[in-house]
C-alpha cells in the first residue's frame, strides 16, 4: 500500500480507503453489497483491511449508514484509535443541525473524528451550508473543541467542490468520479485550486457496477492518475478487501475515454456522456443525471435506474422540446444531440414502465 498526502492537513492516507457502507446493518435498501455482517465479523473485515495497508475509514452519522459508525467506533477502540484515520459525514447544513450531528457522531464512535463532512450538498441547501452559521461554521466551531480535527464538504456536483476549494475553512473535499464518470475529474485535474485541499474520490466503482466490464486494477489505476488523495471503495467481505487492496497498482494508467466506451458498447449503446457537469439547463433539468440513470440502467441497475428516470422524464423531455435556448448544446464537449437523446430516453422509460406493469 502506498500513501499520499490528504492536502495541507498533515496527514499521510493509504491510496484506498474503506467504505463502510456494506458492513452497515440497517434501513439502507437502496445501498448496493448490502451484506449486513455481525459486529465482530465487521471488526475482522476493517482488519483484514488494516492489515493490507488501510488507515482511512469513512462512515456516516446513524442511521444514515445503519449502525456502520457504531461498528467503526469499535474497530478504533480494538485496533488502536491513533493507529487509523476516521472520516465521518451527516446531511445536515444549519449550523446547529450539524453541531448536535457531529457531537452524536463522536457518541456513536465513542471518539473524535478526523474528517467531518457535510454530505451530498447541492443548490438546493449549498449557501445555507456555506453561508454564516451554516454547517461549515459549525464545523470549524468544533475543529476549535477539538470534536474533530478537519472540515470537509461532499457532493457530486463540481460548482461546489469548486466553491469549498476556495474556502479556508474546507480542508478536505469528497466528490464522485471514475474511468466512465470522469468530466468532473479532469476539472478537477486542470484547477490548481484543488490542490491545496484533502479529496477523497468515491463512487469508483460507479455503484458496484463497473467491476462486471472493466479489471478493478484498471479502475483503481484509473482513479488514482487524478491528482487525489484517497479512493474510497465500499468493502464488505474480506473477498472484497482483497480485490480492492491487492489490486492496487504501481503504474497509474488511465484509459482514454474512447478505450472506456468501446468496452462497454460491447454490451449496449451507451451516451458518450462523461458526467463533466457543463450542460446547464435553463429549466433546471440536470442532463447529466439522466443520462447518468439511462447508462445504469443498462449496466445493471435496471430496476434502481428506471424508477429513478420515470419520476421526472416526462417533464424533463416536454421542457427540452419547447426549449429555444439550446445552450446545452453548446457547452456540451462531446457534441451530444441532448434534445435528441432527451426524448429517446423518454421512449424507453414509457416503454419498459409500461412493459413492468403488464
Amino acid at each position: 500500500m502506498r500513501y499520499r498526502d490528504l492536502g495541507s492537513t498533515g496527514l499521510k492516507v493509504s491510496e484506498i480507503a474503506f467504505g463502510t457502507i456494506p458492513i452497515l446493518s440497517g434501513n439502507a435498501p437502496v445501498l448496493p453489497d448490502y451484506f449486513s455482517p455481525d459486529e465482530e465479523t465487521a471488526i475482522q473485515i476493517m482488519e483484514h483491511a488494516y492489515k493490507l495497508g488501510c488507515n482511512l475509514y469513512d462512515t456516516a452519522i446513524v442511521p444514515e449508514y445503519g449502525d456502520a459508525e457504531i461498528k467503526l467506533g469499535k474497530f478504533a477502540a480494538h485496533i488502536g484509535r491513533e493507529k487509523i484515520i476516521i472520516a465521518d459525514k451527516s446531511r445536515f447544513f444549519n449550523g446547529n443541525e450539524m453541531y448536535k450531528a457531529v457531537n452524536e457522531s463522536c457518541e456513536n464512535l465513542g471518539t473524535y473524528a478526523d474528517i467531518y463532512f457535510v454530505h451530498q450538498v447541492d443548490e438546493s441547501n449549498e449557501d445555507i451550508t456555506f453561508e454564516r452559521y451554516g454547517a461549515v461554521d459549525a464545523l470549524n466551531e468544533l475543529k476549535a473543541e477539538r470534536k474533530i480535527k478537519f472540515a470537509g464538504v461532499a457532493t457530486h456536483y463540481y460548482e461546489i467542490l469548486l466553491r469549498g476549494a476556495k474556502d479556508k475553512r474546507i480542508d478536505v473535499l469528497q466528490g464522485s468520479g471514475n474511468v466512465f464518470e470522469r468530466g468532473m475529474l479532469d476539472r478537477i485535474e486542470a484547477e490548481p485550486l484543488f490542490r491545496q485541499k484533502g479529496f477523497i474520490l468515491n463512487k469508483v466503482y460507479a455503484a458496484g457496477i463497473l467491476p462486471s466490464f472493466f479489471p478493478i486494477k484498471t479502475l483503481l489505476s484509473g482513479a488514482l492518475s487524478y491528482p487525489i488523495s484517497s479512493a474510497l471503495i465500499g468493502m464488505g467481505t474480506v473477498e472484497q478487501v482483497n480485490h480492492a487492496m491487492l489490486s492496487e497498482s504501481y503504474n497509474y494508467d488511465r484509459p482514454t475515454f474512447s478505450q472506456v466506451m468501446s468496452q462497454l458498447e460491447k454490451s449496449f449503446a451507451p451516451i458518450h456522456c462523461d458526467r463533466c457537469q457543463r450542460c446547464r439547463c435553463i429549466y433546471g433539468t440536470e442532463i447529466h443525471v439522466i443520462f447518468r440513470q439511462y447508462n445504469y440502467y443498462f449496466l445493471g441497475k435496471d430496476y434502481w435506474a428506471l424508477r429513478k428516470l420515470d419520476l421526472g422524464i416526462k417533464k424533463s423531455a416536454e421542457q427540452c422540446k419547447k426549449c429555444t435556448d439550446m445552450s446545452c448544446l453548446k457547452k456540451c464537449p462531446k457534441a451530444i444531440n441532448i434534445p435528441e437523446v432527451i426524448q429517446r430516453i423518454k421512449e424507453l422509460v414509457e416503454i419498459h414502465v409500461r412493459n413492468s406493469l403488464i
